[in-house]
């Protein structure tokens, strides 16, 4: 994503809604930029809620800042620029959002969140590469990364930005934005050791058959209460976080459906399983619905996104969604 020639269609339409003091046509301008700007404060954050907030101050910020707009950037350029610049200030005062020590490199995030499928863009552009820029694991290594070195991979390596772009939009120099890029790549590379760093490259949103045909046989398993089928679906080496609880665990398939039941899954009272297949971040999942005694029900519990390698489960990150309508999901089935 570069700058377009100066004076394009939409920036002269923005330009033009300026001059003319007329806001309706501004923001229909903008709006159309929504969600791609929402992915990008996404990467940046992991956090779906406040990427919603973010993208929002951008949009303020743009209203704000729209006379300095004189078209020497693509509009979307100028826009990105401001939501980044929007996601450091917000990274800049939480002291909850620190990077992940590189030393914890199964430590998960509490903020996590999942992005629902349906929210991102549809623009085919951004599609080929939104499953390897927006899958769980991604997401999660970009958190290993300062904000800036964050910023700087991102726009550099995801968007396709040039050097002196990336520069202008941190308000730093060439060097010390390739500089940045630099020890991200390198962090990156520790984090994703068996995946594919050229985000640049085109790459399948699609899941597999043998993805579909996996979560199948895990809902299966879950309504049926079938402990050995479950068991036979998880890699000997699974990595499993619940999140909002901090910290992952790499565990054999046995120990994880033993610690399961322990933990009072499967049993009396949590053994009435509905699932619904579905995607988040591109990546397969199961939205898990109880039906507790008494309650004539099933109510959306938690959401199971898997990472399926070799017809297997060798990643299970599951979250608490109920309250999350964002996510699209029936509360109640």
């Amino acid at each position: 994503m570069t700058d377009a020639s100066p004076l394009g269609t939409a920036e002269a339409a923005f330009i033009e809604a300026v001059r003319t003091g007329d806001p309706a046509r501004l923001a229909l301008i903008t709006e159309r930029y929504r969600r791609e700007l929402q992915v990008h404060c996404y990467r940046m954050l992991a956090n779906y809620e406040d990427a919603q907030d973010l993208t929002q101050e951008t949009f303020l910020r743009a209203w704000n800042k729209r006379e300095s707009f004189k078209g020497h950037a693509a509009l979307r350029t100028w826009l990105y620029r401001i939501a980044t610049n929007a996601c450091l200030d917000f990274l800049d005062k939480r002291n909850d959002r620190t990077p992940v020590p590189s030393e914890l490199p199964d430590a998960e995030l509490p903020y996590l969140q999942p992005y629902p499928d349906r929210m991102l863009p549809e623009d085919p552009q951004e599609s080929v590469v939104a499953r390897e820029t927006i899958e769980l694991a991604f997401i999660v290594a970009v958190q290993h990364l300062p904000p800036r070195q964050r910023a700087a991979l991102i726009l550099r390596d995801v968007l396709g930005w040039p050097a002196p772009t990336a520069a202008e939009a941190l308000k730093s120099t060439v060097a010390s934005v390739t500089s940045a890029l630099q020890r991200a790549r390198v962090t990156m590379r520790e984090q994703l050791p068996d995946r594919r760093l050229d985000w640049r490259c085109p790459a399948t949103h699609e899941l597999s058959r043998d993805e579909r045909e996996v979560v199948k046989s895990y809902i299966d398993a879950h309504e049926r209460n079938d402990l050995d089928r479950l068991t036979a679906l998880l890699r000997d080496d699974l990595r499993f976080a619940m999140l909002p609880d901090p910290g992952a665990v790499i565990t054999t398939a046995k120990d994880a459906v033993d610690g399961w039941v322990s933990g009072g899954l499967f049993q009396r009272g949590y053994d009435d399983w509905r699932c619904i297949a579905t995607t988040v971040n591109r990546m397969p999942a199961a939205a898990l619905y109880l039906r507790t005694p008494g309650d004539p029900a099933y109510r959306l519990l938690n959401l199971a996104v898997l990472h399926i390698a070799d017809g297997q489960i060798a990643e299970l990150t599951g979250f608490e969604v109920a309250g999350k309508p964002w996510l699209g999901l029936a509360p109640a089935l």
